[in-house]
């Protein structure tokens, strides 16, 4: 016997056809609001991840139907999901690829002004220090250790699918942008709200 859940995570065109063929489904963007404010899905709501922790028990409560949760690449948007799922939402599937895959298979995004991604800063900052740290060990012998931690520290990154630095740089004023209002995106979600626009 099987039960008719919803997948994890769909592909960007089976998205397309989704979002265009159900009125209901809800697309929820996790990612910064700088991020956002880049280029984002049409209709979209932008709720950051840190804010989908902080109202998980009412999104479970007001959101209905289908929930399509789109970040950068996938990841935070698959944690979102792991979220909303353990708090009792089933109807939650990640954009397999995030926002890199719906541009990929080209579908249309409202743009703004270009930002680096999180993922991007992440290997900017992380690929300074450690080249900073090497050329200063010419001159300042065991420097080259700063480098062995950031080694270490992205590699605890992939074994538990978290990022120390991508949560710290998600913090700075450059990724954060205009504040997210959470009761504005919570009252988007809710069901009769849906129902009437």
């Amino acid at each position: 016997m099987t039960e008719d859940r919803p997948p994890s995570t769909i592909d960007a065109v089976t998205a397309r056809s989704l979002i265009a063929s159900n009125p209901d489904v809800l697309v929820v963007d996790v990612r910064t609001p700088r991020e956002f404010e880049t280029a984002h899905i049409e209709g979209a709501i932008n709720l950051p991840l840190d804010q989908v922790d902080a109202h998980l028990q009412r999104i479970v409560k007001d959101a209905g139907g289908t929930l399509l949760l789109v970040c950068q690449s996938g990841g935070r948007a698959g944690k979102a999901r792991e979220k909303l799922c353990g708090a009792g939402l089933p109807g939650a599937v990640v954009l397999e690829g995030g926002m890199n895959a719906w541009i990929a298979a080209g579908g249309p995004v409202i743009r703004g002004k270009p930002r680096w991604s999180l993922e991007r800063q992440v290997r900017l900052v992380a690929g300074g220090i450690v080249l900073v740290s090497i050329v200063a060990d010419l001159w300042l012998p065991g420097a080259r250790v700063v480098a062995a931690l950031i080694g270490a520290g992205l590699t605890v990154a992939a074994l538990t699918d978290t990022c120390l630095l991508g949560m710290l740089l998600a913090k700075l004023p450059y990724n954060r942008g205009p504040a997210v209002d959470p009761e504005r995106a919570l009252a988007a979600m809710r069901r009769p709200a849906r129902a009437k626009g």
